[in-house]
């Protein structure tokens, strides 16, 4: 059993548990669904297990009922700096990622990211943002495709914290194709990345409501949306962004400028990048109005640019991570479905892990199929409201590890 430590703020007292409670050694001390009646209660609980900890493969539930009591906060107009110092945070107040640990807690960073983007304090905010930066960074040099398969299937199946996860997505694709494709220097390719991950951050709160509201932007909305580049490149001024190289990325990343990256200042072509990976994140994403594009179809709107030729910026995108990128779902030749857990030698030929088999049965062990194999090969790509299985994300994230003969390009 792995154990992961919780902390009394994450039980909400009078409310069924989400999870098994147990002791340092595995003990049960309150079974799922246990009402806790008070606080007294459970630090009475807490001291007679010697802490309070639950099963790893509850981790998920651990993150909603954080994610509940943050949004009461939030419902009660507390603000971000009253969160922040809360105990509420020590939930995800340990490491994102151990400088020695290849392994990333995908959940608690929608969550920092999160907190980042609201963030409204120059104290705390450009050092908050190099910790998610550099870890991003980790992740995409210990296990590309790991960080794509969860940046993607979480941004294709939910709309809790869309903005976050939409912002991490885009900043790990630009400093793909940047780095993998386009060979833009290291200091160029940090830049960008970390212009990626702010690109919105004056509508971080806006973003996550049209997420999830029942209609389409009203008049107000639209004006906010429109001029948001602008008001972003003004609250990074004021939350300490000294870079010009920056700031002018953000200003510009919806300015128009098809044609070949070169003919454009360097500015415009990192917000060119950013503007086309904004692009798929946002059409993969969920909707309440809408469901999202499959990863191909979202692919595919950033391969062209406004005057209908190929787009160098979406066609290194594509390169980098695949027709069918990691955390997407594909029908092969076979009648199976799988999820993409590692890519190919080429974009269309990733490997996949079967989770529903020729008879339409849900697997329980994911088979492995190299679709490079004509009798594996991919025939479409399956979107995700389609599918009613159930994806656990830290066993799926295991198989995405790959030999160095497995990466591409």
């Amino acid at each position: 059993m792995n154990l992961i430590p919780v902390t009394v703020d994450a039980i909400r007292i009078g409310q069924p548990l989400p999870f098994h409670l147990v002791d340092k050694d595995g003990v049960l001390l309150a079974r799922k669904s246990f009402v806790i009646p008070s606080l007294e209660h459970l630090l009475q609980i807490a001291q007679r297990g010697g802490g309070l900890y639950i099963d790893g493969v509850d981790g998920e539930a651990l993150h909603r009922a954080y994610v509940d009591q943050l949004q009461t906060l939030m419902r009660e107009e507390k603000s971000i700096g009253v969160i922040a110092g809360s105990r509420l945070t020590d939930l995800v107040a340990r490491k994102v990622v151990a400088v020695e640990s290849e392994t990333i807690d995908w959940l608690d960073m929608q969550v920092q990211a999160h907190h980042l983007l609201r963030d409204t304090q120059a104290s705390t905010f450009l050092e908050r943002l190099q910790q998610i930066h550099q870890t991003l960074g980790q992740a995409l040099l210990r296990n590309p495709d790991g960080t794509l398969f969860a940046l993607i299937y979480l941004s294709a199946s939910e709309t809790k914290m869309y903005s976050a996860t939409h912002s991490m997505l885009v900043s790990v694709m630009c400093g793909m194709a940047s780095h993998d494709v386009l060979n833009w220097p290291e200091p160029t390719e940090a830049l960008l990345r970390k212009a990626a991950l702010t690109m919105n951050v004056a509508m971080t709160e806006l973003q996550d409501r049209l997420a999830a509201q029942l209609q389409g932007p009203d008049e107000d909305q639209r004006s906010l949306i429109a001029n948001h580049a602008q008001r972003s490149e003004d609250r990074l001024r004021a939350l300490g962004v000294e870079d010009e190289l920056w700031l002018e990325a953000v200003r510009e990343h919806h300015t128009s400028v098809p044609g070949p990256l070169a003919a454009h200042r360097p500015a415009l072509r990192m917000a060119r990048l950013i503007e086309r990976a904004d692009m798929f994140a946002a059409r993969l994403s969920p909707r309440v109005v809408r469901p999202p594009f499959s990863p191909a179809a979202a692919m595919q709107a950033c391969y062209f640019d406004e005057n209908k030729q190929v787009d160098e910026a979406g066609a290194a995108l594509i390169k980098a991570v695949g027709i069918y990128p990691p955390g997407s779902f594909v029908k092969l030749a076979t009648n199976e479905i799988g999820i993409v857990v590692r890519r190919g030698n080429n974009t269309s030929t990733p490997r996949v892990a079967v989770v529903i088999n020729r008879s339409g049965v849900p697997t329980v062990e994911p088979a492995m199929r190299d679709t490079a194999q004509k009798e594996y090969r991919v025939v479409a790509s399956v979107p995700h409201r389609e599918m009613k299985v159930k994806i656990h994300l830290e066993r799926m994230l295991a198989l995405t590890q790959s030999t160095p003969s497995d990466r591409p390009w």
